[in-house]
């Protein structure tokens, strides 16, 4: 049950635009072990920039 739990949420910040941060810690560790993986805030705020972009003005559009 855990597990479709987690599948679901993971789907819901897919369609989003938000990857998942354990799956970003996971390929972190396997490809890229000699570098620490950023933290979750920065992982968030890192993300929403590469989808919004930094125009500045807090708007899509």
């Amino acid at each position: 049950m855990k597990a479709l739990l987690r599948r679901l949420r993971d789907t819901a910040r897919l369609m989003v635009g938000q990857p998942s941060y354990d799956a970003y810690c996971a390929h972190m560790a396997e490809h890229h072990a000699d570098r620490p993986p950023m933290s979750r805030t920065d992982f968030f705020r890192e993300r929403e920039q590469t989808r919004f972009g930094s125009g500045g003005n807090g708007r899509c559009c």
